[in-house]
């Protein structure tokens, strides 16, 4: 059975909305914090929270400024302030899941992992590039993206005098509210998915100017590679993406992927024919095993490597206690070896279903 909590996380004078999901004996090996997409809110990430916590991975989201139940009063609509305010919100509620460094049971603590979807994807990982957050980027264990905002879906993109106008807009009216509406029925091919996006109040299609400039900057960045994803940062990478996609590009997430030519552990699945939202299709729960697989075998490597850590202490000090009595004997494995085998085998080649 799974236990799901409501609550807040105050940032400042504000008070986010967030949910949580964890088994009932709240035993997890894992923390992966999930940070929504555009016109979003996690009260809609029941099915995949409920499903990594039934696997031992405990999953904690918030509505983001702006979006959700963190907005207050219809003026708070898509009032997410500039990038640096928006990856600010995210690095504090991701230091908030991070083990204390200076906790001496940090090492027995869960590893921390971070899912973006959509525009969260491009959101998680403007955070894991900015060199003003390294510090809590290089304590997450692995970045999971979900059909990641790079660019858009072909018929999805708004004119480019459109964008032009709302930039320059954006520079004297930076709250100015401005509705950008993806219909229900291209983000799944679920019926009752579609039902429940076109009811849901919570999803008001509704951004500031400042906001959605914002988004296309940190797009326009990533894209360019102007932003560097540095390899000691980011030591595990995941991205799914589906070919029908009607929001996002699938054709950019696999140009910015196979770009990412520094990190050794990188996976890259496509869902043929899936829509949008992985999470709400109707093969969804293959999507939760791909997800649920791939975080589990590097929780495994933690114990591993400390183990191996541990095994050459005891190594260490046998030798030199029976030093010049068992000369010519074989030296024992080298520490690391299983994991550095286990990080190359987990580096796969772009896989389909």
């Amino acid at each position: 059975m799974v236990k799901i909590t409501e609550g807040t996380f105050k940032i400042g004078d504000l008070d986010l909305y967030t949910r949580t999901w964890l088994p009932d004996d709240g035993a997890i090996k894992a923390k992966l914090i999930l940070v929504h997409g555009f016109s979003d809110h996690c009260g809609l990430y029941d099915a995949f929270g409920s499903a990594l916590a039934a696997a031992a991975i405990g999953v904690f989201g918030f509505d983001q400024r702006g979006w959700g139940r963190s907005v207050r009063k219809p003026s708070d609509k898509g009032l997410t302030g500039g990038t640096a305010q928006v990856v600010s919100d995210i690095a504090a509620f991701v230091d908030s899941h991070l083990p204390s460094s200076s906790s001496s049971s940090s090492s027995s603590e869960p590893p921390v992992f971070v899912l973006g979807h959509s525009m969260g994807g491009g959101e998680v990982l403007a955070l894991a590039g900015d060199p003003g957050h390294r510090a809590t980027a290089s304590r997450v264990r692995g970045w999971v993206l979900e059909a990641p905002f790079l660019g858009w879906a072909p018929g999805a993109e708004p004119s480019a005098l459109k964008i032009r106008a709302g930039r320059l807009a954006a520079r004297v009216l930076p709250r100015r509210q401005m509705v950008h509406r993806f219909a229900p029925e291209d983000l799944t091919r679920d019926p009752a998915t579609v039902e429940v996006l076109r009811a849901d109040e919570l999803c008001h299609d509704t951004g500031t100017l400042e906001g959605l400039a914002a988004l296309l900057d940190r797009t326009d960045a990533l894209v360019r590679n102007a932003v560097r994803i540095d390899p000691s940062v980011v030591r595990g990478l995941w991205l799914g993406h589906g070919t029908a996609d009607k929001a996002t590009g699938y054709a950019f997430s696999s140009a910015w992927f196979g770009a990412q030519t520094a990190l050794a552990d990188k996976t890259f699945r496509t869902y043929d024919g899936w829509y949008h939202q992985l999470h709400a299709e109707p093969e969804r729960d293959v999507y939760f095993g791909h997800v649920i697989e791939w975080v589990l075998a590097r929780v495994d490597e933690v114990p591993a490597v400390a183990a191996a850590a541990a095994a050459a202490t005891v190594g260490t000090q046998a030798q030199a206690a029976a030093e010049g009595e068992a000369q010519g004997e074989g030296a024992a494995e080298a520490p690391g070896t299983e994991a550095e085998a286990k990080a190359a085998a987990d580096d796969k080649p772009e896989s389909k279903l």
